[in-house]
């Protein structure tokens, strides 16, 4: 009873696949399919608040459950309904795949929420691989046009690049296997500590950063971001846009932490990582058209800010991290709930085609207006709170160019959303004909409202979730680096 109680969340989305399995062996399902997935996605949101509180050691010791794990694994669940109920009727997703659609983006989540528990090595790796072979099968379902074909390109660079970035991440992996004769975290640790800052340490260390470095989008595995997200479906760029790097957050504080807070050719790689990602990412994101592709270079620049958590190396920067994420996994969801709303039929969506989207739909243009100002850094939304985190516990271990650098590249980033809430507010179609107003269903017209009160209420009173997460992060690490993680 125990162990399914602990595991409760992944065996509803695990049974959940099986049924979407059985209903997309028939044909013309996909009515039935989103209902299943719906289903499935409200049922896992409420075993992970059900599982909470459980704590156990799973699998020989290769998976644990505990306070930090199932505080992610329900960010996890709520970002998957998010993205059933904005998905709709897929409109751009070929009718004849859209049940296994629903399949996938099922089988995709369940690896995302069986990563965030795993501390071996070996389990990482295969729930790192469930989360993401889905995803290279997602991306090229879409609808093909007269003329266009970028989902196929979006998916050959999405597959090669992630490939790459695991077999380097694989390579680090066998080092750090090499030096310590284990693959369980805790023991690595206590063996690694010894030895921490030797070169061949360091260089594995290094090495499986990155394959989570891929997921993120950081530089210099950033390449496959803006085209993944302009070449995939609008609902399934939400997806690779948010979940992904919750779980990669989640991994990459595992990793992270075996490295003691005084390891400073450590917090120098990632330092320079950092400021390559907010400058590559916000001054790209310049001259974009595209609100998607622009979203994707934004994303660039955003993880370089989640990055200066983890170059503090303390309890502190960790915390501000996950917070920072999970603000941006509100942020980003608003901002594509308004992308499916607005494209006509499942297209991209230009930024110019926001113009007078507030007479259009009132709602939608506030959701767009919060996510943005939110992403740009404004008070009193999520996105500021967060940076302030990220700031403070950056400039509490002495890094204060990089904390200067961070602040002028949230400056630089308010420009360019600025020209999305000018289109959205101030701006005027380019048609004669009057653009006809958006019309919302309920289901969509929650969301808009739980994501904006999300947003607002993570900035204004962040107090609560920030101890629940710092407090969360005792249970990291056993032994040794729970020590590490109070220094």
């Amino acid at each position: 009873m125990t162990f399914i109680q602990s595991f409760l969340p992944e065996l509803v989305l695990l049974l959940g696949a099986l049924g979407l399995f059985v209903v997309a062996l028939g044909e013309s399902k996909q009515k039935l399919a989103r209902a299943v997935a719906l289903l499935v996605g409200f049922a896992t949101l409420g075993a992970a608040a059900v599982s909470l509180n459980q704590h156990a050691d799973l699998f020989s010791g290769a998976y644990r459950v505990d306070q930090f794990s199932q505080l992610l694994k329900l960010v996890l669940a709520f970002g998957f309904v998010c993205i059933l109920v904005l998905s709709g009727e897929l409109p751009d997703i070929r009718g004849e795949v859209k049940s296994e659609y629903y399949l996938f983006l099922t089988l995709s989540v369940a690896g995302l929420v069986m990563l965030v528990s795993c501390v071996e090595i070996i389990s990482i790796v295969v729930a790192l691989e469930l989360s993401s072979f889905p995803l290279y099968l997602l991306v090229p379902m879409r609808r093909e046009r007269a003329g266009q074909r970028s989902q196929m390109e979006s998916a050959i660079k999405y597959i090669m690049f992630g490939v790459a970035a695991n077999g380097i991440m694989f390579f680090g992996l066998s080092y750090l296997y090499g030096m310590t004769g284990t693959t369980h975290l805790a023991e690595l640790a206590s063996r690694l500590a010894p030895m921490v800052h030797s070169p061949l340490a360091i260089t594995g260390l290094g090495l499986a950063f990155c394959g989570l470095y891929y997921k993120l989008a950081i530089f210099p595995f950033h390449f496959w971001s803006p085209d993944v997200y302009q070449g995939a479906s609008n609902e399934t760029a939400s997806l690779v846009a948010s979940l992904p790097k919750v779980g990669a957050i989640a991994v990459l504080i595992r990793f992270v932490s075996l490295a003691s807070p005084e390891n400073s050719t450590v917090a120098s790689m990632l330092t320079g990582i950092a400021i390559c990602s907010m400058f590559f990412g916000n001054l790209v994101a310049l001259v974009q058209k595209d609100f998607k592709r622009l979203l994707g270079f934004s994303a660039i620049a955003h993880a370089g800010y989640a990055l200066m958590g983890f170059v503090a190396m303390n309890q502190a920067g960790y915390t501000a991290a996950i917070y920072y994420i999970t603000g941006y996994l509100l942020m980003v969801l608003a901002c594509f709930v308004v992308i499916t709303k607005v494209s006509r039929d499942g297209t991209n969506v230009a930024i110019e085609e926001l113009a007078g989207l507030h007479h259009r739909s009132p709602l939608l243009a506030a959701t767009l207006l919060v996510g943005v100002f939110a992403l740009a850094g404004v008070p009193p939304f999520v996105g500021f709170m967060a940076k302030f985190s990220l700031l403070t516990a950056t400039y509490g271990q002495g890094h204060l160019a990089l904390a200067v650098i961070a602040v002028i590249n949230s400056a630089i980033a308010v420009y360019y959303y600025l020209q999305v809430v000018r289109q959205a507010v101030f701006g005027e179609s380019s048609s004669t004909a009057v653009p006809a107003p958006i019309v919302l269903t309920w289901p969509t017209r929650a969301l808009c409202v739980v994501l904006i009160a999300g947003i607002v209420a993570l900035g204004v009173a962040p107090g609560t979730v920030i101890d629940t997460i710092s407090h969360s992060l005792a249970f990291v690490h056993s032994g040794p680096v729970t020590a590490l993680l109070g220094r």
